[in-house]
């Protein structure tokens, strides 16, 4: 019975986004963490690739990187780190713009029975934004992971994947006189995971991300890595 509800999600999922390619974009993504031997430090990042369409049209290219810090005795992991992002545009152009951040952040995983896993994220964010000022946002994801196939995350296990990220501005003016909301986005995500082993996931996914200007779809696949 599992196996035939995910191939209708498959099915309905891709017939979805093949329909509505012109309006859906494609985020394909690496991530990675590791902790060094008998020590509280590690580091982890990610590297993204984002496209205004299935693929092709650069929206993004983010590559990020950060050192972090296993509290002891608690759940708690911090990290401090650093992202450059080259943006394109919508369409033909081959126009690019730059921007370097930094990065503060602090995950707190959660545990609600042996099935529902939950992760908080908080993450502040000081970005230099090519052509405009100095700039801050602040973000805030809930994440929940929950086993199908087995009822914990173990060796071959499909789960389901699910989060949802609100993103809240610093500062409104921006430079020569452009001004942007105190909301910048939020994003909502629904996906299905298979945890070949505890050190490597998959997932395929659909991210809806409204921002003041729009409301677009986008499709996503992932590999997390933790070695």
């Amino acid at each position: 019975m599992l196996k035939k509800l995910l191939g209708v999600f498959f099915c309905l999922f891709f017939m979805q986004a093949v329909a509505q390619e012109k309006k859906t974009g494609a985020w394909y993504m690496y991530f990675y963490k590791t902790q060094f031997k008998e020590s509280n430090w590690g580091i982890q990042g990610d590297v993204q690739y984002r496209n205004w369409n299935l693929g092709g049209d650069l929206e993004q290219l983010l590559l990020r990187s950060g050192v972090t810090y296993k509290v002891p005795e608690t759940p708690l992991m911090l990290t401090l780190g650093y992202a450059h992002i080259t943006s394109g545009v919508i369409g033909d152009s081959d126009d690019t713009s730059m921007e370097s951040r930094i990065y503060q952040e602090a995950l707190i995983p959660q545990k609600i029975s042996e099935r529902f896993l939950l992760t908080h994220r908080f993450r502040y964010e000081q970005r230099w934004v090519e052509n405009q000022d100095f700039r801050t946002r602040y973000r805030y994801n809930l994440f929940l992971n929950v086993p199908l196939s087995k009822p914990t995350m173990t060796n071959n296990t499909l789960y389901l994947a699910l989060y949802n990220e609100l993103f809240i501005n610093g500062q409104r003016d921006i430079g020569d006189g452009r001004k942007v909301e105190i909301f910048d986005r939020n994003r909502t995500y629904l996906g299905l995971g298979y945890a070949l082993n505890d050190k490597m996931k998959f997932q395929l996914a659909w991210m809806n991300q409204n921002v003041n200007t729009q409301n677009k779809g986008q499709l996503q696949l992932s590999f997390h890595h933790q070695f």
